[in-house]
């Protein structure tokens, strides 16, 4: 099995390397070579989060983080808005708008971009950490804009020709859609200029990736970031992205979500269907493991883990409602998958057990440095993951899920789990941080809704 998996995958990563042509940085070098792995705002602050908080959790990250691997900060969805606490009345928002009619952030909660500067100053701080810079926006151009019928740039289109104003975002009313003409193309090279300027580098684009999909602004925000002199990662939201448009998605794009939002619960709650639980998305993750590889990751959304407050983007403050167990299953699903790895979790408020997720090399190393991924069986409520390492010693990777609401117990031979080329194998257990010896097979008692992940050496 473990072979014949090898070819398949094999097989759709040349695939997908026809069908990628972008994605290099100014260097000639692959824009996202290894999964994105950071911390986004919005599973703690939703549109609120503030100067203020956003370094805090960014001291954070850089100071007990970033030598593991995360690296990026990503303010969420709203910065431009001065009142996000209004948001349930749209009529009452008060956007901040410069004289070319794009948003700048709301000085009262990024006081750092006071007198024109932007998000420069605080992307030059998380540089000067040794991280990168992301931001949010949603698709379009903002309605004021289009009602001044500002001029674009130094171009002769104005507003009036590049909006849209049949389309608007069904959760998020801030903007126009942009035609797909030369207006609309000037529209988003003057944006992808102005985030270049700021020094921006994720750009997290919403409500194009599905409800609705957007196939020609993709293609021209991509050709924006192009023209922009500077290289951004761009990721594109919401899920579920079609596995018909990954073509486009892949060509355009580094990274595109997979699902809709994923919340802090195992199984989908009756009311809020919208909401993708974590064990929905095991046949989710399955279906696109084939289309991973270096550049193109499909996203699997943020890990709603630690403490999501004070605001947070969906629900009332709490600790995540995932057990410990279910926090395990959801890392070792993205890790062992190749998800890119976001934090939602406030990081100020990071306890020694989230922190030990967050910081196990080994969990890491396998989402960041392994090939030939996928589920490889489903028996019941049993999920069978295996990989193997691309870098360093070579050992194999095995996870199993126990998706069930009753413990399970465990006993086969990792040849029945595809592994062929040995009777026995040296296993190392990678949460619990320990040798198991030379084994010839698995036995575990799993509890419900628990995994375990192992490598496993000649």
């Amino acid at each position: 099995m473990f072979i014949r998996m090898g070819i398949k995958h094999l097989i759709a990563a040349l695939a997908l390397g026809m069908v990628v042509s972008s994605g290099v940085a100014e260097d000639g070098k692959t824009l996202a070579p290894t999964p994105p792995m950071g911390w986004n705002s919005w599973d703690s602050y939703g549109l609120t989060v503030t100067e203020a908080q956003f370094r805090e959790n960014m001291t954070v990250l850089a100071a007990q983080l970033k030598e593991f691997g995360w690296q990026y900060v990503v303010v969420d969805e709203g910065w431009y808005l001065q009142n996000p606490e209004n948001a349930s009345m749209p009529e009452a928002l008060r956007y901040t708008v410069n004289l070319r009619g794009q948003y700048e952030p709301a000085t009262n909660r990024f006081p750092s971009s006071v007198n024109g500067g932007g998000f420069k100053p605080l992307s030059d701080a998380a540089h000067d950490e040794g991280l990168k810079f992301g931001i949010h926006i949603i698709r379009g151009i903002p309605k004021k804009t289009v009602l001044a019928n500002t001029r674009i740039g130094r171009t002769k289109y104005r507003a009036s020709f590049a909006a849209d104003t049949t389309d608007v975002c069904p959760w998020n009313p801030d903007n126009f859609g942009v035609k797909a003409n030369a207006a609309g193309q000037a529209w988003y090279d003057a944006l992808m200029k102005q985030y270049a300027a700021w020094g921006v580098d994720y750009l997290k684009v919403d409500c194009i990736a599905s409800h609705p999909y957007k196939g020609a602004e993709i293609r021209m925000i991509h050709k924006a970031i192009e023209r922009s002199g500077r290289s951004m990662v761009l990721s594109l939201s919401p899920g579920p992205t079609s596995l018909g448009n990954v073509d486009e998605v892949a060509k355009n794009a580094q990274l595109w979500r997979i699902s809709n939002d994923v919340w802090d619960h195992w199984d989908t709650e009756k009311g809020q269907e919208w909401s993708q639980s974590v064990k929905g998305q095991f046949p989710v993750i399955a279906s696109w493991s084939r289309f991973v590889g270096p550049g193109s990751w499909p996203d699997a959304d943020m890990l709603p883990i630690g403490q999501l407050r004070p605001v947070p983007g969906e629900g009332k403050p709490r600790a995540s409602r995932l057990t410990a167990d279910e926090q395990r299953t959801m890392i070792t699903l993205w890790a062992i998958a190749r998800s890119p790895l976001f934090i939602g979790g406030n990081l100020t408020q990071m306890d020694d057990a989230m922190k030990s997720m967050l910081t196990n090399p080994a969990v890491i190393e396998m989402d960041q440095h392994s090939v030939e991924s996928g589920q490889a069986d489903q028996t019941g409520d049993v999920v069978v993951w295996t990989s193997k390492s691309s870098e360093g010693t070579p050992k194999k990777y095995l996870a199993v899920f126990n998706l069930g609401d009753a413990p399970l117990h465990i006993d086969k031979t990792y040849a029945e789990y595809g592994f062929v080329d040995r009777a026995q194998y040296r296993v190392r257990d990678l949460w619990q941080r320990k040798e198991l010896g030379v084994q010839s097979s698995l036995t575990v008692d799993l509890p419900p809704h628990g995994s375990i992940v192992l490598s496993l050496r000649e």
